[in-house]
């Protein structure tokens, strides 16, 4: 048993590192590349007249980098399951499948953007079909593929650090299948908004979303080592999640993704990533807690990102209640730019709170194995 330990751990060594390193290096290197394609066809970012007037020397930088990043992800993906030797599992194939459909969306949406030179893509009915879309078809297809222990990648029950006794299927399976369906489309939909709102400043939603992927990392390697379908995980306290390692591969694609594309996308930026890399990063938030069964306490490690929407939610109710305003601009990034604060400074410090944030949400989800055990 031991010795099938050491062979499992290498191989999650190997096809973790093999998956950040590839994607980290696609992205260093290839979104140069993509930014001359993008200079010499005039794609460039449009901005907003009603913004901080600071953003209007940054009109004209090329947009759509999330090309870069769901390529990047998807080159380290690959790797990862070349030198492991393993087919792609359900799970991975979902979480790649929501970030890339959601990106195609966000790509429509950057390329009306850029061709009509307006701040104004797909309208919000066509935003929301072409998300729904993507959406319900992930759903749908998350509670099929149970494997040789009748797990599916993801269940019909709320989870918090795992399922909790809230389960949807209270009514028969159907009545589950709509619920979960409503359900996983208010996180997809929640985290998809959240990093685009996030998405305003240099560098800003991309080291954030760095912090909290990798904490996915660390949270599917630890449900890998403890899950009820190793033998050598007993106790009441293991993880019931289809395919963490596979999950894991997924996470750390995506964090490689942004650390190569951060080079290029910090201030003074020569790149966005755009509506196409900020749907697509909310998208495979939203799906990794799906299917790792941490939907809530992902609500605690993405914490920067739920404070950028709360703060646009309470100025746009506060103003249409009161007709005054909280912030100076929403979202809350904006507000301190026009305080003040130099657009750096407001970066780093919202990146040191996004890592306090995951370091809480890690050590909640560390805290309850433990508690658990000494039960």
């Amino acid at each position: 048993m031991a010795a099938g330990r050491r062979a499992h751990g290498g191989d999650l060594v190997i096809a973790v590192l093999a998956s950040v390193s590839v994607s980290l290096l696609v992205a260093l290197f290839g979104t140069p590349l993509f930014i001359k394609l993008l200079v010499k066809r005039n794609y460039g970012q449009f901005i907003r007249q009603d913004g901080p007037t600071a953003h209007f020397t940054k009109r004209g930088t090329p947009t759509m980098g999330g090309v870069v990043i769901i390529g990047a992800t998807l080159a380290g993906w690959a790797a990862a399951s070349i030198v492991s030797g393993r087919l792609p599992s359900a799970s991975s194939l979902l979480v790649i499948f929501l970030m890339t459909g959601l990106g195609l969306v966000g790509f429509l949406d950057d390329y009306i953007k850029i061709s009509r030179q307006r701040s104004l893509g797909l309208s919000a009915r066509w935003k929301i079909v072409g998300q729904g879309i993507v959406g319900v078809t992930f759903a749908v297809l998350a509670l099929q593929f149970p494997n040789a222990n009748f797990r599916t990648p993801a269940s019909t029950s709320v989870s918090f650090i795992r399922d909790t006794n809230i389960d949807l299927a209270f009514a028969g399976v159907t009545v589950g299948l709509i619920l979960f369906v409503l359900w996983a489309n208010l996180i997809i939909t929640a985290w998809s908004n959240a990093v685009n709102l996030t998405d305003g400043l240099d560098g800003l939603a991309t080291g954030v979303s760095l912090i909290v992927f990798g904490g996915y990392v660390i949270v599917s390697i630890w449900q890998l080592n403890q899950n009820c379908q190793l033998a050598s995980a007993v106790g009441p306290r293991c993880y019931e999640v289809r395919d963490p390692l596979d999950l894991a591969i997924v996470a750390a694609a995506i964090m490689g993704a942004c650390f190569g594309f951060l080079w290029w996308n910090a201030s003074p930026a020569k790149i966005f990533m755009g509506d196409t890399g900020s749907l697509a990063l909310g998208g495979a938030l939203a799906g990794l807690s799906i299917l790792s069964r941490t939907e809530l306490l992902a609500i605690i490690m993405g914490g920067l990102f739920v404070i950028i929407v709360l703060s646009d939610v309470i100025q746009i109710g506060f103003f249409k209640m009161t007709g005054r305003r909280v912030f100076k601009m929403a979202p809350l990034h904006h507000h301190f730019e026009l305080s003040g604060w130099g657009e750096v400074t407001i970066v780093i410090r919202f990146w040191i709170i996004a890592g306090l944030f995951t370091a809480l949400g890690l050590g909640i989800f560390y805290a309850e194995w433990v508690v658990g055990w000494v039960r």
